[in-house]
């Protein structure tokens, strides 16, 4: 029996990208590099901030690029992105009414993400949905993140309850991997970051337009 919903962060809960986008321009900024199209940014989300920045420098033919010059731009990044992260994030449409109600039900809710832990409650608390959650676990939370299961298994210890009475409610194929090796049922949205693969074609065990038609 279902007693308890797990939430992917970015893509599934929240448009992060617009906001990421700023703060990786701004970061690119600083080398006298040009900004990439939002578009890039989209479909590099998903894979952690500095896999996002190698990425924006291979658009800028900087391939050979060194570890430092991607740590000196992720740090500028996190600088820039934890003043301004969420002036244009914003939650997906049905996200605050189906959270609203499922808390009301008494579900157990809980984030389970690849982003830093310090900035997933901090980005929940600006958008005022930190209190319905009773668990973030982020991608530093443990020494693996998704899809290794360990996340999932973490948050079900957390909430006091098994992977077979957990839906995880995610994005992409990284989500899909880590509930599949939890043992836990799985529901994608369309409308996340999963690098231009239809989700249809990921093995869900239900598609939905939006997190409303899981109440």
């Amino acid at each position: 029996m279902t007693d308890t919903f797990l939430f992917d962060l970015d893509g599934t809960l929240v448009d992060t990208a617009p906001d990421l986008h700023d703060a990786l321009n701004f970061a690119l900024s600083t080398v006298k590099l040009g900004p990439v199209d939002i578009a890039l940014t989209r479909h590099w989300v998903g894979h952690g901030a500095k896999k996002m920045i190698s990425s924006a420098l291979e658009q800028h033919n900087e391939r050979s690029s060194t570890n430092d010059l991607v740590e000196k731009l992720y740090e500028d990044f996190l600088v820039y992105y934890r003043r301004h992260i969420a002036i244009l994030s914003k939650p997906f449409t049905g996200v605050r009414l189906t959270v609203q109600h499922m808390s009301r039900q008494r579900y157990k809710l809980g984030v389970v993400t690849n982003k830093r832990y310090d900035l997933s409650t901090l980005l929940l608390k600006k958008l005022d949905l930190f209190s319905y959650f009773g668990v973030v676990v982020g991608g530093d939370t443990l020494s693996v993140a998704k899809p290794n299961p360990d996340p999932i298994l973490h948050a079900c210890s957390a909430l006091d309850t098994r992977p077979t009475n957990v839906v995880f409610v995610g994005d992409s194929t990284t989500d899909v991997s880590c509930a599949r090796a939890a043992g836990c049922p799985v529901v994608l949205v369309p409308y996340g970051y999963n690098q231009g693969v239809s989700v249809s074609t990921l093995g869900a065990d239900r598609t939905i337009e939006s997190l409303v038609d899981l109440i």
